[in-house]
């Protein structure tokens, strides 16, 4: 951090150990536990806090299928277990509610393969879904826990339940997030301002309203906009390292117990919430005209949701969304320190999976600017989604 310290003195410019770009869910975590080691902190959001996908509604905590189990998976799954205490830890700190809930997950079963297939899994949970002292059951049931919570002529062969998969109320994490890094003095939120460029050689960042930031190190966590700040940096290569997904969803009023299961279904989620709330999402569009506009794809997908889960059949819309998901040219996230510049990382590419990785995703990352290794699977590298994207 020294050599930081003394380009800031030389430039009239204050120096930071580490500065954070972007207020989203990857980029919140980042900053919280580098705050809580001591570190210098500027957290820097182009919007607001949440204004990207992490901004939304849904707040679905999906875990993969318990077969063919690989890095991948276990990564996924430790994280998951590990949210729970992470939250309730935030929760007890800052005195406010995540919204989450181990509320496990519904899978409509229509074909007697679908049952089948199931079963398999429900064994290999047995080995895979287990920590010390805890076991999460994946469930073939004939009937559902709760009459018409999914419909029944959606699950004509039954229907899974597995107890691992939770939900949680974005908005209500970020806040959280939030306020227990508004509780550090050595950590600076600043909103309405992002990165515009990066020199990590000079270890300088120029922000949106054209200021000179110095830094020890800085971690990319922007969303879509990580990929476009990456460009100029190099290595050369064939075809960008991510992309921008559009996600739709809605959020219906409904007198829906909220410790009922998310229904999953053939890229349906459903998801109660608190408060006679219930989410519903979510598209996933690679072409569009307007990123934060709504339109009938979503009415089809609410009108999809209707007919799974009959409760909601006159549930009024109380908030329609649309926003940008970063997408990693591997689908896995990005993670990881930049292979041409040692003072410079990753935290992008969530897609979908951001909110339950974020805060495994930030302690691996900060592990390895720290000097450690990075202990992440192979497929979320930086190396890896280069290598991809250099292929012709």
């Amino acid at each position: 951090m020294a050599d930081a310290d003394s380009r800031v003195k030389a430039a009239g410019q204050p120096a930071v150990d580490l500065l954070v770009a972007g207020g989203g869910v990857m980029g919140l975590w980042t900053a919280l536990f580098a705050g809580r080691e001591g570190l210098s902190v500027r957290l820097v959001e182009k919007r607001n806090i949440g204004a990207g996908a992490s901004g939304g509604v849904l707040g679905a905590l999906m875990p993969h299928l318990p077969d063919r189990w690989n890095a991948k998976k276990a990564f996924q799954f430790e994280a998951l277990v590990s949210l729970e205490a992470e939250v309730a830890a935030l929760e007890s700190e800052t005195g406010l509610s995540t919204g989450y809930r181990r509320s496990g997950r519904l899978i409509p079963l229509a074909k007697p393969h679908n049952r089948d297939i199931a079963l398999g899994h429900a064994q290999d949970a047995l080995s895979a879904w287990r920590t010390p002292g805890r076991a999460f059951a994946f469930e073939v049931l004939d009937a559902a826990p709760v009459a018409g919570w999914p419909a029944a002529a959606a699950m004509e062969c039954g229907l899974v339940r597995d107890h691992l998969a939770a939900r949680l109320a974005p908005r209500r994490l970020l806040a959280a997030l939030r306020a227990a890094l508004d509780r550090l003095a050595n950590v600076t939120v600043v909103e309405d301002v992002g990165v515009a460029a990066i020199d990590p050689a000079a270890g300088i960042a120029v922000l949106g309203d054209g200021s000179r930031l110095a830094f020890g190190n800085c971690v990319l966590a922007a969303g879509v906009e990580t990929f476009a700040l990456l460009f100029p940096l190099g290595p050369p290569l064939d075809r960008p390292v991510g992309s921008a997904v559009k996600g739709q969803a809605a959020l219906l009023k409904a007198a829906v117990d909220p410790s009922l299961p998310v229904i999953f279904a053939d890229g349906l989620y459903i998801v109660p919430h608190e408060n006679g709330l219930v989410a519903v999402g979510s598209t996933s569009e690679n072409r569009f005209a307007d990123p934060r506009s709504t339109d009938g794809l979503l009415d089809a997908l609410i009108g999809k949701a209707r007919r799974m889960a009959p409760v909601l059949a006159d549930a009024p819309v109380v908030e329609r969304w649309a926003g940008l998901r970063p997408k990693a040219i591997g689908r896995d996230p990005m993670v990881g320190r930049h292979p041409d510049h040692a003072n410079l990382s990753l935290m992008t590419g969530g897609f979908k999976v951001s909110f339950g990785l974020a805060h495994a995703l930030a302690r691996a990352l900060l592990d390895e600017i720290e000097g450690g290794t990075l202990a992440v699977p192979p497929s979320f590298t930086i190396a890896a989604h280069f290598e991809e994207a250099g292929r012709i």
